[in-house]
């Protein structure tokens, strides 16, 4: 871990207010929610530009859940602080995606083993070629084991994480649904590659809120509270990370 580098823009607290194992959500009140329903004597660690992080107890073990925002550099700014400035081990991304397979229906959960994308966030590194984003296998193993036990519709596979979010390239859900991504999200890649970069892990977890060819959606609400089947599986996994 590196020095006194914090507080930082983004961060302000010190590496002792987090967890080992950090929960992730994108959304900031997915994050509020999470804490107030899940963690015993939770307390609010960050709440710079309103990215609200909560550390707390779950099943006697401490469990940290701040929010990433929106999009890969949002995600590769708390990911990279958290992994390299706050003594983090463990990231856990639980997000909604939007599914490109038939066979992955909404409010089934997606356990990301692998995360393609548009994006040039791995030109950084300087690589003689493509680097290939994936889950960490320990942590994706445990969270399998942990949705057989719940009982949960869970599929792993890969995911595509979009720099983009309205694409003026309309036939670009068919071209990687062709190739077997499962579903398209928007920080997942960021994540793993931070993670690689810093000898980490991390695992995204997601719930289909929408599918893209049959017309389905879920309204923001149920995206921000009633996606706990993710929730559990995150916090189930954290624990058995100890």
């Amino acid at each position: 871990m590196e020095s006194k580098n914090y507080p930082t823009p983004h961060i302000n607290a010190k590496p002792e207010d987090f967890a080992k194992t950090v929960l992730m959500p994108g959304d900031p009140l997915r994050a509020k929610f999470i804490a107030e329903t899940y963690l015993e004597d939770a307390r609010l660690v960050n709440n710079v530009r309103g990215v609200q992080g909560y550390t707390g107890m779950y099943k006697g073990v401490k469990v940290s859940v701040m929010a990433s925002g929106m999009g890969m550099p949002s995600m590769g700014i708390y990911s990279y602080e958290l992994f390299n400035f706050f003594g983090v081990e463990n990231i856990i991304r639980v997000g909604s995606a939007g599914s490109i397979n038939m066979n992955v229906n909404i409010r089934d959960v997606v356990l990301a083993m692998g995360a393609c994308t548009n994006s040039a966030y791995s030109k950084q590194f300087g690589l003689p070629g493509d680097f290939s984003a994936i889950a960490d296998y320990k942590m994706l193993q445990t969270a399998v084991e942990v949705s057989k036990e719940m009982g949960v519709r869970w599929h792993v596979g890969n995911i595509v994480s979009s720099d983009t979010f309205y694409s003026d390239d309309t036939s670009a859900n068919d071209k990687w649904s062709k190739m077997g991504v499962m579903a398209v999200e928007m920080e997942a890649a960021a994540l793993y590659m931070n993670a690689a970069r810093a000898g980490k892990r991390a695992l995204a977890v997601c719930t289909i809120s929408d599918h893209i060819y049959k017309n389905e959606a879920t309204t923001s609400e149920e995206r921000q509270t009633s996606f706990t089947q993710m929730m559990e599986i995150a916090l189930e996994t954290a624990v058995r990370m100890e």
